[in-house]
């Protein structure tokens, strides 16, 4: 009897009778024979409740558990059949494992742990499984973790982004909580239909006590926010819309480049090898390479460019007055969300008169985009609210995706995003 309580503990068996214990020498592994107790038989697998009758047919299963040392270990126990009115026939359910895993509780927690804690190669490598089989765990612990909390309850200030997570235009749609930091929901798509599942699930009560929502900008977001949440003030994310200003300075830089170029052919060729003393200077041609280098120059911060982007950019202000303008043009919405709001209303709108007239159309048409989302752009610095925390959060699913490279199924990277960012990671089982 001590023993059988010996072998429950070390196998982590709850509600479990061990009947007998082997050891097999060839194979190196140990075999657990159980049975689950007569409370715990002909339950259904699926919802782990009583079923009417046992179907015939089963037979035995074997379930890996922890390793005991160095010795590989598994449950072994005979798996009937129950009938359900709503699922039909269905594997009985076992306390120790999940239904339809091969893997007990134990080991599949360990896992899972073990995925959101280390490397790819630490978690195969320790439990001995293939990454595929990791991925399948994952989903599996995700499935009962999501199932057992409301992560949605108390949610007012969200954020929704989309990010990249494979080549060839793959994108997941997520949605971050502003005042937890926690990712509260993430799905394959970046369109209306995807962001609107989200909101199905939120539900309509909590969708219109939603007060406040950031977004990059994208219509189909705001489309939807429109829709589900009548009472949330939609914030244009400031690090996006300074993003679309340093878009058109670029596309300024580039037709500026593309203009030096041309000049460069219509000069003379040089030969080859070190030009010669008194060889004619190509004056096109050194401006092209100049323009080529300043990208970074025009881009940055004033106050974080060094020595020689500073001498970059006064050379462009030196010899081409319209791109130093569109310099001034980027540098200019920037510094109106530093503002404070009273003050952020009357600088923006004498940015928009500033870029409609400028005649640089790139600028020209941001302007129109900017009179667009006027009224979400100031409600983003009134409120202080941006897509910060949502970059963030998306740096580490960049680094999250990479490490998940070889999952079958995108449910199986979702699941682990959730149990590494949503705030119900995984515990060790044993430990507290």
């Amino acid at each position: 009897m001590r023993k059988a309580r010996v072998w429950r503990a070390l196998m982590g068996l709850e509600n479990t009778v061990v009947e007998d214990v082997v050891f097999d020498e060839d194979a190196g592994v140990l075999v657990v024979h159980a049975r689950p107790t007569a409370s715990r038989r002909g339950r259904g697998g699926a919802r782990n409740r009583r079923r009417p009758g046992v179907a015939p047919g089963g037979g035995g299963r074997r379930w890996r558990a922890l390793d005991l040392g160095t010795v590989q270990a598994f449950v072994e126990a005979d798996a009937p059949r129950v009938r359900c009115r709503q699922h039909g026939v269905t594997v009985a359910s076992v306390p120790w494992a999940r239904h339809d895993a091969g893997h007990t509780h134990a080991f599949d927690d360990t896992v899972a742990w073990l995925a959101t804690v280390t490397s790819k190669t630490a978690a195969t490598r320790l439990m001995r499984v293939a990454w595929r089989t990791v991925g399948s765990i994952i989903t599996r612990v995700w499935a009962d973790t999501g199932g057992a909390v409301d992560r949605l309850a108390g949610v007012t200030r969200i954020g929704v982004d989309e990010i990249s997570y494979r080549r060839g235009m793959a994108y997941l749609t997520v949605v971050v909580d502003h005042d937890t930091g926690r990712l509260l929901w993430a799905a394959e798509g970046r369109d209306r239909a995807t962001l609107r599942a989200f909101f199905d699930i939120l539900g309509q009560d909590r969708s219109a006590a939603i007060t406040h929502v950031s977004a990059d900008g994208a219509d189909w977001i705001a489309m939807v926010i429109a829709e589900r949440c009548p009472n949330a003030v939609l914030c244009a994310d400031p690090f996006h819309v300074v993003r679309w200003a340093t878009d058109a300075l670029d596309a300024v830089r580039r037709e500026a480049w593309n203009d030096a170029r041309k000049a460069a052919r219509a000069e003379p060729a040089r030969r080859r090898g070190r030009p010669a003393a008194n060889a004619p200077a190509r004056p096109a041609s050194d401006r092209a390479k100049s323009l080529k280098g300043a990208r970074y120059a025009l881009w940055k911060n004033p106050e974080n460019l060094t020595d020689r982007q500073q001498v970059k950019l006064a050379w462009i202000a030196k010899t081409d007055p319209r791109l130093h303008r569109a310099y001034l043009l980027k540098e200019g919405l920037r510094v109106v969300f530093q503002m404070p709001h009273d003050q952020a209303i009357e600088a923006l709108d004498r940015w928009l008169a500033w870029a409609r007239r400028c005649r640089i159309e790139p600028f020209v048409k941001l302007a129109r985009s900017i009179t667009k989302h006027r009224a979400s752009i100031l409600a983003a610095i009134e409120n202080g609210l941006s897509n910060g925390l949502i970059e963030s959060v998306n740096t580490k699913i960049r680094l999250i995706t990479r490490i998940a490279f070889g999952f079958r199924s995108i449910p199986a990277l979702i699941a682990l995003l959730m149990l590494s960012l949503g705030g119900h990671r995984p515990a060790l089982p044993g430990r507290n």
